[in-house]
């Protein structure tokens, strides 16, 4: 045991000397716009609650019903005593909302990719990757065992080279973030289900980051870009502008009955909480209803964008909700997160291995409930900081 200790405490002051040594902050209430942490109030810019639902008095109502009516916990896995009458109209209704005939709800979105690329991936295929796909597409790609190949960030002249000398393998799968989570821009969606077709690939579009926040009724890029019949399968969270937490994959009935008997992450745990299922039905409500909320979290989006040009900060190709500042060296990024502290405003550094070494940043993340005001205080803290490099 101490030689244990020894050796990852050499490990730990490694990642300190590199500046990449991580921490928590504990939050002590809702995340909406403002946190509190250590009894202080925070402008919150790095939330994933985009449309600023998690703490939606709708959904914590909803969820309160859900838990009344089914506990708290389901008790068991879904294959075994843990499906509950809310997680099947939870699934019809992401179904619906998808456009596609079936949905199967994960735990988290996490756990959808690992559990989904597996079971429908294995040593007699290929799965095509883009360089900056989530970490749990690349997790999934190799729990597989699948062979990987990976192109350039949204490189379509790349793919189909690929495309073109790989064949021979059973199944072929193309599998693209369609927002990116770090860089903030989008896929080339509709080039990638192209390629698909021409060469009688499959594709699996991640869209985590764009569901509830892009296309019409917050459908997700496929949907704003016209290919849906293109995507087989169709993965989205309910974790970010739900306000919940759980992921899924929709698709055809003859894909989502696989996975309920093939994946790994969907047989082997317990099944989602009932009161989380009972928010996440609430927020779909909203997000179709609601196209408002979309309108202003783009319109705060622009307006940073904006704000940041006009300072002189690389915001990278970002043109959705997710706007980088790309800061370089790890200790930049550090020091410039550390400023804004200062100043009342919660914006984390994101250093390797989240993202690749010499762009670590900062992650700005506006919500529709930050005022231009918020954004206006954010901007001047930025300028300032600008100054005191």
């Amino acid at each position: 045991m101490k030689a244990l200790d020894e050796d990852l405490n050499k490990e730990l002051e490694k990642l300190k000397s590199r500046g990449l040594y991580r921490t928590l902050r504990t939050v002590e209430g809702p995340t909406g716009r403002t946190v509190r942490i250590d009894g202080r109030d925070f402008l919150c810019f790095c939330s994933n609650n985009y449309l600023g639902l998690a703490g939606d008095a709708r959904l914590i109502e909803a969820a309160r019903e859900a838990a009344e009516r089914y506990g708290c916990g389901s008790g068991a896995s879904r294959l075994v005593s843990g499906t509950l009458e809310i997680h099947r109209e939870l699934e019809r209704r992401i179904a619906s909302f998808k456009g596609k005939e079936a949905a199967i709800l994960f735990p988290t979105g996490y756990m959808a990719n690992v559990g989904a690329i597996p079971a429908l991936a294995g040593e007699d295929d290929l799965v095509i990757v883009d360089r900056l796909d989530h970490a749990s597409i690349i997790d999934g790609c190799r729990l597989s065992r699948a062979r990987m190949l990976v192109y350039g960030h949204g490189d379509l002249e790349a793919m189909e080279k690929i495309l073109e000398k790989r064949t021979g393998f059973r199944r072929r799968f193309i599998v693209t973030d369609s927002v990116f989570s770090m860089d903030g821009d989008t896929a080339p969606l509709a080039g990638i289900v192209d390629l698909a077709e021409k060469y009688g690939a499959h594709v699996m579009a991640d869209e985590a980051h764009a569901t509830g926040t892009i296309g019409d009724g917050g459908r997700g890029l496929a949907r704003l870009l016209g290919v849906e019949d293109g995507v087989a399968v169709s993965m989205g969270t309910l974790s970010k502008a739900a306000g919940s937490v759980g992921g899924f994959i929709a698709g055809s009935r003859a894909l989502i009955d696989c996975l309920r008997n093939r994946a790994r992450s969907f047989i082997y745990t317990t099944a989602p909480a009932p009161p989380c299922c009972g928010a996440a039905l609430k927020a779909l409500d909203i997000i179709e209803e609601e196209p408002g909320l979309r309108d202003r979290l783009m319109r705060n989006a622009v307006l940073l964008r904006e704000g940041l040009a006009s300072l002189g900060y690389d915001t990278g190709s970002s043109n959705t909700q997710i706007v980088p500042i790309i800061a370089g060296g790890s200790e930049r990024a550090v020091s410039l997160s550390l400023f804004l502290h200062g100043r009342g405003i919660l914006v984390p550094a994101i250093r390797p291995p989240t993202v690749p070494a010499g762009t670590s940043r900062l992650r700005i993340t506006p919500m529709a409930t930050h005022t231009k005001e918020d954004i206006e205080e954010l901007l001047s803290a930025l300028e300032e900081a600008r100054g005191a490099e």
